[in-house]
């Protein structure tokens, strides 16, 4: 008898059939894999921080508080888009804004630039994120068969398909 986990080798789990047809037709099964990721991903940073204090935070808001906090830098708002591989940088200075109004943020006008850090309150936050997701999420990888390794090789192989759909991208906008 075969393992139940193991999906059939022909079985196609794919969230666009029509994308699925014809040659090329596993990567509609890794989009697939990403959007339930990214969905997931972004279902618990919501949680994650409304159990660290702060529920009002969208998925958006607490990656720029957790990048501006990064390494304890100041960063300024093509930095943190950069990082992050936005390209809508209003929706990041949105984003910012609102950190700032809250507290979470301050930052220092330098010349044309702005130079964003946490204050006392959003480090404090992100350490509160960190012990949540130290609890709920980290202390858990060890029930399953994923290894620091794999998980190493796995965000490895992200970035890799990351640029190719960067210059997919650029290509198509040329069409």
């Amino acid at each position: 008898m075969s393992d139940p986990r193991k999906p059939l080798p022909d079985r196609r789990i794919v969230s666009s059939r029509h994308l699925a047809e014809g040659e090329g037709w596993e990567a509609s099964e890794l989009e697939y894999g990403m959007i339930i990721a990214y969905n997931a991903f972004a279902r618990w940073m919501s949680r994650c921080m409304a159990a660290a204090g702060n529920p009002d935070l969208t998925p958006l808001e607490i990656l720029v508080l957790h990048n501006t906090n990064h390494r304890g830098r100041e960063k300024r708002l093509t930095d943190i888009c950069f990082i992050l591989n936005i390209e809508d940088t209003h929706t990041v200075n949105y984003a910012l804004r609102k950190l700032l109004k809250s507290g979470l943020l301050e930052a220092d006008k330098r010349g044309k630039e702005v130079f964003y850090r946490t204050s006392q309150a959003g480090t404090d936050l992100c350490e509160a994120y960190r012990n949540i997701r130290q609890i709920c999420f980290i202390d858990g990888l060890p029930r399953t068969d994923i290894s620091g390794e794999d998980l190493r090789e796995i965000a490895a192989s992200l970035r890799t398909m990351s640029g190719q759909y960067d210059q997919a991208s650029r290509a198509a906008a040329s069409l």
